[in-house]
């Protein structure tokens, strides 16, 4: 890990330069600035964020970065890791990332940038390895989405059972013909859950072609997709929704059909709509409140150099939305297995 002093050598300046360039102090020649600056990208070089807040008084500071804070999903992961960081004594600073993979890089340096202490990050993008030189400084660690090129403690629900679930819980009410609809297919979520959707159908010796595959990221894409899946040629009877976002965007386009829903994602007024939408319930709070203690763990043990990928369970919650017009079976909740820990990555 670089320090701010092996800067300081290699740009022939003093450690007090260095700093005053890295905080934008406006009082530095700018052939200075260029060949600091330089330097800084060279080595790698982020401040610690724990001694930056030491030595200035203030109390650690969590970062909490997720796609949209209006997605229910994210709002309730958010508030989850607040509460556990306010117990431990630290500062929360919270920003959307949007859906956009491209700006995710900009928007976490920034928010690093902070003076943090920590970092809980739920992904859009698909390479993360620019955090390297910040994971090697300060805990981060990833929700719903684990990192790509890069090792680092992961909590995320297990995506591929839990769609399998929601389909073979349509087929169980009888259903053959059963269409998936997720965001963005660049999404490891998204690719994860139609890969058990798939499973399922196999399993029970369905066709599982294209023709029954979409994707829908807002309320007039949700409505053609209905649409076309409307007139295929053989139209569905179900629908399994890949995410809390995209079924939200679904309902309006829904009404008035007669297909089955399973949601992947609970939300509010999810059990209020008519027939009550049947969901795949992800525990958005169990993830947030995992990561915010696993980074206040790593901060009282920052030595310890194994990083952990944990999957937690799903669990099916049986409302009215899954029915055939015929059903007349009781109400409810069925569960995936318990928690999965996958084998510890030691760090490079």
């Amino acid at each position: 890990m670089t320090t701010m002093r092996e800067v300081a050598a290699r740009a022939n300046v003093s450690a007090k330069t260095v700093s005053r360039v890295f905080n934008g102090d406006p009082h530095v020649l700018p052939e200075t600035r260029a060949r600091v600056t330089a330097v800084l990208r060279e080595l790698d070089y982020v401040p610690n964020a724990l001694a930056t807040s030491f030595r200035s008084g203030r109390a650690p500071v969590l970062g909490v970065a997720v796609p949209d804070l209006a997605d229910p999903f994210f709002a309730v992961l958010a508030t989850a890791v607040e509460e556990v960081a306010t117990r431990a004594g630290m500062g929360v600073v919270v920003t959307s990332l949007g859906y956009e993979a491209g700006r995710e890089p900009a928007a976490l340096e920034s928010l690093l940038g902070r003076s943090l202490s920590g970092l809980v990050v739920a992904p859009t993008g698909q390479d993360h390895g620019y955090l390297r030189p910040w994971a090697a400084r300060l805990p981060v660690v990833f929700v719903d989405r684990p990192p790509q090129r890069l090792t680092a403690d992961a909590f995320t629900g297990d995506d591929a059972e839990g769609a399998r679930l929601a389909t073979a819980h349509l087929i169980g009410h009888g259903h053959r013909s059963i269409a998936f609809v997720g965001d963005s297919p660049q999404m490891s979520t998204t690719t994860d859950r139609l890969a058990g959707h798939r499973a399922a159908l196999a399993a029970a010796g369905l066709a599982g072609g294209d023709e029954l595959v979409a994707f829908a990221s807002d309320a007039g894409s949700a409505a053609e997709v209905v649409g076309r899946l409307a007139r295929a040629a053989t139209p569905p009877t179900a629908l399994v929704s890949a995410d809390a976002r995209t079924t939200m965007s679904l309902v309006p386009a829904l009404t008035g059909r007669s297909w089955a829903v399973v949601g992947f994602g609970d939300f509010p007024m999810a059990h209020m709509l008519s027939p009550a939408l049947t969901v795949i319930d992800q525990d958005p709070a169990a993830l947030g409140r995992l990561a915010a203690e696993r980074v206040v763990a790593r901060l009282a043990a920052p030595d310890r150099r194994f990083r952990r990928h944990t999957v937690t369970p799903l669990r099916l919650v049986e409302r009215r939305s899954c029915w055939s017009p015929a059903d007349a079976a009781p109400l409810f909740p069925r569960s995936c297995p318990g928690p999965t820990h996958l084998p510890e990555e030691p760090l490079p």
